[in-house]
């Protein structure tokens, strides 16, 4: 049973910086692909950011530079930094992971596994 844990999530202030992690049952490498995504209230759930084929890393356009994905394979853990933040990133912030290659790694259908979510909140 492949288990996702996320941590880490609060409340700062615009400007501030958040690292969120995520605990895996297996290690990150064991999946062919692992994100973070994030659900704000009324809206759909977005992809953040996908990491996969053991290198890429993809950035949804509003976190480049703000953002930054690591991965920890020997603890079995993956981050995901985030700097300079905005109101407008508030949202329950999800990490997901595939065992088969199928979407583009944006899209929610593309994963198999999610954890519980995290709950980020920046205010102005």
């Amino acid at each position: 049973q492949v288990q996702l844990v996320e941590s880490g999530g609060g409340s700062v202030q615009a400007g501030g910086s958040l690292r969120l992690s995520c605990a895996t049952s297996e290690s990150p490498n064991d999946f062919i692909r692992i994100a973070w995504f994030r659900q704000a209230p009324g809206k759909q759930r977005e992809g953040v950011v996908g990491f996969y084929l053991g290198r890429v890393t993809d950035y949804d356009d509003s976190v480049k530079g703000r953002f930054t994905f690591s991965r920890d394979n020997g603890n079995k853990v993956v981050y995901l930094q985030m700097d300079s933040l905005k109101p407008e990133d508030t949202a329950m912030y999800y990490c997901a992971a595939a065992s088969r290659f199928r979407d583009t790694w944006d899209r929610a259908s593309a994963y198999d596994y999610w954890g519980q979510g995290t709950q980020v909140t920046v205010s102005s």
